[in-house]
């Protein structure tokens, strides 16, 4: 079946008609839950060597996600470059010896937190080489027409992972009287499943963009395309924001389940799956979109999970805590996979890579900031306030970009001689302005001010 008859059939999961898609879908979910039972398991582990130490789960994840900054780039860089579906059987496979080693090291009872620390770390490398390969291979697979779909098909697979993993997880280590290795075995197991999907995909039905020739500059090319445009721009910025400060809910969860509230692994579970559900909700939500989200949209899911998360750490009691997770996983992914589909259906095919390993260093290149700064303020102030000024420094930051997205738009009012009786209009900026006209020329290959062969007169 084609893309276009499949886009034009609609549906919430339209994208998983495509045969390699739905391969690499099926794989992904066995993967994802792995993933996540693997981090509640990281996440139990930190907390008993280091006798509950918040500064200690929040430099683990910090270290998971600094290589981001180092080597997203040129993940990135290598996407455009080489065969994508190769380099995550490599990537894939990196990972899975990585969860093998450290379930061995605690089956054993050798291993110690320095042990934790390296190895996420070196997950961490890894991951930051497949997160740009991934994403921009989803196009291939499905092209333009379903990317979509296939971007909130992902974030629901994610999700729907995020609901089994940690609950299972949770189930295994308290079966276990507080043991993690089954949790990592598993994880370990599970890229396999990833590999032999993506080894017996049709490769005459990938849809590859031309590989970009080795040269000089290619990195600080994809830096100033980006910059070039103010759109992605926006996107990127947000992402960094909401990415630092707002996105540490495996470390407020935790610290809230064992020190606010006195819970056990079983129940830390439990909330990890419920914020879950509200994560997948919000997936579900987004797969019914079929174009490119507008920038204000981006604006207001922002600061809805920002409200969302400062009344989240309000609440007093575990059930209340538990059901105000619903609604702000709901919105994380809201905003998360309109951002995602924003930049990626805004960016030409062969700057894809590079563009999104700049997206994800954003994303997730500050965690290495916000979690231990997170993890500082929630064990001296409490866990609360790991919430409470996360979601402060979001609101501040979407409400700056609201008000930097409003600067030049005509607004009037239309009155109506019914109901409502007046109109709200909000117009786009016709022209843009003279720096960013000069960008866009530049990144054309034109010299500012100069048209183009094709433009109108």
């Amino acid at each position: 079946m084609s893309a276009a008859q499949t886009t034009s059939d609609g549906g919430m999961f339209r994208a998983l008609r495509v045969p390699n898609y739905r391969r690499y879908a099926s794989a992904n979910l066995v993967s994802q839950t792995g993933t996540w039972m693997q981090r509640i398991g990281q996440d139990w582990l930190v907390l008993q060597l280091s006798d509950d130490s918040g500064v200690a789960l929040g430099l683990i994840t910090a270290l998971q996600f600094a290589p981001t900054v180092l080597f997203s780039p040129y993940g990135g860089l290598l996407a455009d470059r080489y065969p994508k579906r190769r380099l995550l059987q490599i990537s894939q496979a990196s990972m899975g010896l990585l969860a093998l080693v450290l379930a061995v090291l605690v089956a054993t009872g050798s291993v110690a937190l320095w042990h934790v620390f390296v190895l996420a770390a070196g997950l961490g490398a890894a991951a930051a080489i497949d997160a740009p390969v991934r994403q921009s291979f989803v196009s291939e697979m499905v092209g333009p027409e379903l990317l979509t779909n296939a971007v909130s098909l992902n974030s629901t697979i994610f999700n729907g992972a995020r609901l089994v993993g940690p609950s299972v997880a949770g189930l295994l280590i308290g079966a276990a009287s507080g043991n993690t290795a089954p949790a990592f075995f598993i994880n370990a197991a599970s890229f396999g499943v990833t590999i032999l999907a993506l080894a017996s995909m049709r490769a005459d039905e990938l849809r590859p963009s031309a590989p970009v020739a080795r040269g000089k500059g290619q990195l600080r090319a994809g830096a100033a395309y980006a910059w070039a445009h103010r759109d992605l721009v926006l996107a990127m910025g947000l992402a960094f924001v909401v990415g630092t400060f707002g996105f540490n809910y495996q470390i407020t969860i935790a610290l809230m389940a064992r020190e606010e509230f006195q819970l056990g692994a079983e129940a830390f579970g439990l909330l990890a799956t419920v914020f879950a559900v509200g994560s997948l909700s919000g997936a579900l939500l987004s797969t019914r979109r079929s174009r490119r989200p507008r920038r204000r949209f981006l604006v207001g899911s922002a600061l809805v999970f920002a409200v969302l998360t400062i009344v989240t750490g309000l609440m007093p009691g575990y059930v209340w805590f538990g059901v105000l997770l619903v609604p702000t996983g709901a919105a994380a992914l809201v905003f998360s996979v309109a951002n995602n589909s924003f930049v990626q259906l805004g960016v030409d095919p062969q700057m894809r890579g590079r563009v999104m390993a700049l997206y994800f260093m954003c994303f997730m290149g500050g965690t290495p900031i916000g979690a231990p700064l997170i993890g500082v303020i929630a064990e001296h102030l409490g866990p609360r306030w790991g919430l409470l000024l996360g979601g402060g420094i979001v609101l501040v930051a979407a409400g700056v970009a609201g008000a930097l997205l409003a600067r030049g738009r005509a607004v009037r009012l239309e009155p109506l001689r019914e109901r409502p009786w007046m109109r709200l209009h909000v117009s786009e900026r016709a022209v843009a302005p003279p720096a960013e006209r000069a960008a866009e020329e530049v990144v054309a290959g034109r010299a500012p001010g100069v048209q183009s062969a094709s433009s109108g007169g």
